[in-house]
């Protein structure tokens, strides 16, 4: 009978434990749920709502000004978009800027992290400067370096005469706007990447450089074993979301070219916004906003395939 007894009340805790455990597990996935609501709400506004309208629209031919006129046209939009030589265009330049602006953000980003990292008098001052294009709107950068990057009577080309130099056409010339303005967005972006490196830099074990000093390596040897080996995935990271942000680049042609001269300078999303607001051709933009999508979505995932793979190397 004792026995017994022990045996119904251990199950009867057994049981109550469950039951406590139970109630708690579902409380948590209530609360879980509750806390994604908002995000999940957002997300299928602004995110898989679009992007199911895009898929529609671009079988059709909506006009804005006619919303209730549109009609399905089948791959019209797709086929007009293999003839579009303007498309082509902008697609080759934001191709052009995603492949310089990249290598030379990073780059540009690193060497300043690598400088303020040294512990000199004023290198507070010198992160402050180096960050702050990264908090400044891309709007108010464009317009100031539109002002300096005047032909006639720019700061810029100022300068330049007074070292020897003829005046530069920069924005206003064909075979250089593009170029002008990938160095300028890579000068107002690399403050933000230079902070992250900083991060990486600041946790290299210091025991690393020691042994090689012992060893006898030179500061390209150390830079070239240690310090890129140990920044790896950061530089991975990096080189994932830049590129992203790279390809959705729109504001610094429109503010400062236009997209001219000559197309030289106007990109996907630019042509997009031309064809959707001011052409009111909703069809026509959704298709190759479609498009685009797919493409971003192939090189996200070769990326992160690649990094993957270096991640297992």
């Amino acid at each position: 009978m004792k026995q017994f007894i022990k045996r119904f009340v251990k199950v009867r805790n057994t049981t109550e434990h469950f039951r406590q455990s139970e109630h708690h597990r579902k409380r948590d996935i209530v609360s879980a749920y509750g806390f994604l609501t908002p995000a999940l709400i957002l997300a299928i506004l602004f995110i898989v709502l679009p992007i199911i309208l895009a898929f529609t629209y671009g079988f059709t031919d909506y006009y804005l000004l006619k919303p209730n006129d549109k009609e399905f046209i089948g791959l019209e939009n797709f086929k007009r978009m293999m003839t579009d030589e303007v498309l082509i265009q902008s697609f080759m330049n934001t191709i052009k800027f995603v492949v310089f602006v990249v290598p030379l953000q990073l780059s540009m980003a690193l060497g300043l992290a690598l400088i303020v990292n040294k512990k000199i008098r004023g290198v507070g001052f010198f992160r402050t400067a180096y960050f702050s294009p990264a908090v400044l709107s891309l709007v108010v950068i464009s317009i100031l370096w539109t002002v300096m990057l005047n032909p006639t009577s720019g700061l810029i080309n100022e300068l330049l005469e007074n070292v020897g130099i003829s005046k530069q056409p920069f924005l206003s010339s064909a075979s250089q706007a593009m170029y002008t303005i990938i160095a300028i967005s890579a000068w107002s972006g690399c403050g933000y990447q230079m902070m992250i490196f900083l991060a990486g830099l600041k946790n290299i074990d210091g025991s690393l450089y020691e042994a090689a000093d012992i060893d006898g390596a030179n500061a390209f040897q150390k830079f070239l074993f240690i310090t890129i080996p140990s920044l790896k995935p950061i530089l991975m990271f990096l080189v994932i979301t830049t590129t992203i942000q790279a390809f959705k680049l729109i504001v610094q042609p429109m503010v400062m070219t236009g997209g001219g001269p000559d197309y030289s300078t106007i990109t996907i999303l630019q042509y997009i916004y031309e064809y959707g607001f001011r052409h009111r051709n909703i069809g026509y933009a959704s298709a190759i906003t479609l498009v685009f999508t797919i493409f971003l979505v192939v090189i996200s995932i070769i990326i992160k395939k690649l990094f993957r793979e270096e991640k297992v190397a």
